[in-house]
């Protein structure tokens, strides 16, 4: 069986980027000999990238905004418009290696496979900045750290909380499935967690692979494009949302007050009042974090689902103990 990719690229203000790394993208893919298309969706760009891209890739797949709309909105234009059987989510300031996709192929030989994604190494290639992130569940907060997998143990399955929106290739069936990412996270930041978490709530899996790799500039486009007060201040809106769309319905009072006593005040009493905007972010959303709720209901009782954060903290750990792993956390 062989599969078809659509890579998908949303890019703002990114043509240098796409300049220094689309060659590297198209490269992975022509080594997978996967048929493939690129579909580059400009969020709103104010440089050259969209007469760039026309006059250097007329065969990319080209989709304009007139304005930014955030990651996950530009995200889910390219997946409504794409064909291949998997689906490549990738930022432009990412450099795949020429063998990247071909360590993530033969995971989708697995019916219940989601998605997977390679390690990813920082700008310095001497650093890693990414790998498997196992979770843990204390009180009503989601925590993670990273595992550090041994190169003996690649193609191990090795399962991962969550798929990196930097690169990640997911099954498109499953994904259309869960309607892509939820627009409730944007701009940016944590939409990500949010669709791997979907995912293995309804029954699949999500893998980690260390022999693909890539190297990732690191949030050019947020550290270029956004003050830090902001970028830190969607963040922890984000955690808030999250936390409020995935815990047990009798737990959700209850996650509001730890919300308000564990996070909001200490940071007050620290003088970071930005935090207030995080809260009222967070507040304001609420009949968004209804309807991601009902809709997580919905998907999971079409198929079968019922776990909840502590069961998939659960079904991860058991999978990494019925590994033979060579790993440190």
């Amino acid at each position: 069986m062989s599969f078809s990719i659509s890579a998908i690229l949303p890019n703002f203000n990114g043509r240098n980027l796409l300049d220094l790394y689309l060659p590297h993208t198209i490269c992975a893919l022509e080594n997978s000999s996967c048929p493939f298309e690129i579909i580059v969706v400009d969020d709103g760009s104010q440089d050259d990238s969209v007469s760039w891209l026309k006059k250097n890739y007329p065969e990319i797949f080209l989709i304009q905004n007139s304005e930014n709309c955030g990651f996950s909105k530009a995200c889910n234009q390219g997946i409504a418009k794409a064909n291949g059987d998997l689906v490549l989510i990738l930022n432009t300031d990412v450099q795949l290696s020429p063998d990247y996709l071909l360590h993530l192929l033969p995971y989708f030989y697995k019916a219940n496979t989601f998605g997977v994604m390679g390690k990813i190494w920082d700008s310095s290639g001497k650093k890693v900045e990414m790998e498997a992130k196992i979770p843990s569940f204390n009180g009503f907060k989601l925590k993670s750290h990273c595992l550090n997998v041994l190169p003996e143990d690649g193609e191990k399955n090795i399962p991962t909380l969550f798929l990196s929106g930097a690169n990640c290739l997911l099954d498109r069936k499953k994904l259309l499935e869960l309607n892509g990412f939820d627009e409730i996270y944007s701009p940016f930041y944590s939409e990500d967690l949010d669709l791997s978490f979907r995912a293995w709530r309804l029954g699949w899996n999500c893998y980690y692979e260390s022999k693909a790799t890539c190297i990732h500039l690191g949030s050019h486009t947020t550290k270029t494009f956004f003050q830090k007060a902001f970028v830190k201040q969607i963040y922890f809106r984000n955690r808030m949302l999250f936390h409020a769309i995935h815990v047990n319905r009798k737990d959700l009072k209850r996650l509001e007050l730890s919300i308000i006593f564990l996070q909001v005040l200490p940071k007050i009493l620290l003088g970071q009042f930005w935090i207030i905007k995080s809260f009222r972010g967070y507040r304001i959303k609420k009949k968004e974090v209804k309807l991601s709720r009902r809709n997580i209901r919905k998907l999971m009782g079409c198929n079968l689902g019922r776990k909840s954060i502590l069961d998939v903290t659960r079904e991860i750990q058991h999978k990494l103990d019925l590994l033979d792993l060579n790993y440190s956390k």
